[in-house]
């Protein structure tokens, strides 16, 4: 649990964010030529986790576990998981104290063409940290689409309209707002009022081609 003021905490796990995504670039090669042509998610996700856990930069910032066991306290004390975020970045040896990151994969290539799934990203990912499902009380989560076509453009305006369309649901504050690229890692922001409750947790989204 964190303590003391959410926004400051916000602003460090920005700049933890930051850092770890500036060092995707540098691994994904080597991720992409140990995987099929369009592999599943969790596939993906395992190796990137496995060579990002390697990197001597990433391991200052803290501790990376891969399918995370999200906890909630129930009324009587008692905890129950939530579910399995895609992995985390763990932070001063508290497990409650994390940068969270949601995974899936836009533009997936079928016989019969290519499927969006921003609606997937969307309902099966923003909304789980919307509902508090996942980064409970954290004010800030992260969400990695893996675009496997290579083409960013198109997913990222799947992505728009999607968010555009459910944002009631989503409780949607601002965004989408775009910020700096890093490298081939497309990003925007979102922020979003949490369900049933006053506090706002902001999303960072990247998108990464896979080609």
């Amino acid at each position: 649990m964190i303590h003391g003021d959410p926004q400051s905490w916000a602003s460090r796990f920005r700049s933890v964010d930051q850092r770890l995504m500036e060092r995707i670039p540098d691994v994904w090669p080597k991720c992409q030529s140990l995987l099929t042509d369009q592999p599943d998610e969790d596939t993906i996700t395992e190796n990137l986790v496995n060579l990002l856990s390697k990197d001597a930069v990433v391991r200052r910032l803290g501790y990376l576990e891969y399918q995370y066991y999200s906890f909630k306290e129930t009324e009587t004390g008692a905890i129950t998981d939530t579910g399995r975020i895609d992995f985390v970045l763990v932070l001063d040896n508290d497990r409650s104290v994390y940068v969270a990151y949601e995974c899936k994969r836009l533009n997936v290539v079928r016989s019969s063409g290519r499927l969006s799934q921003a609606t997937d990203y969307v309902d099966e990912g923003i909304m789980r940290f919307v509902t508090e499902q996942y980064s409970e009380s954290l004010p800030f989560a992260c969400m990695l689409g893996y675009v496997m076509d290579g083409d960013v453009k198109f997913a990222k305006t799947q992505v728009y309209r999607t968010i555009e369309s459910k944002k009631g649901d989503l409780g949607l504050k601002s965004g989408p707002v775009e910020v700096s690229i890093i490298s081939i890692i497309e990003r925007f922001t979102t922020t979003h009022a949490r369900t049933g409750k006053k506090d706002i947790i902001e999303v960072r989204h990247g998108l990464l081609p896979f080609s």
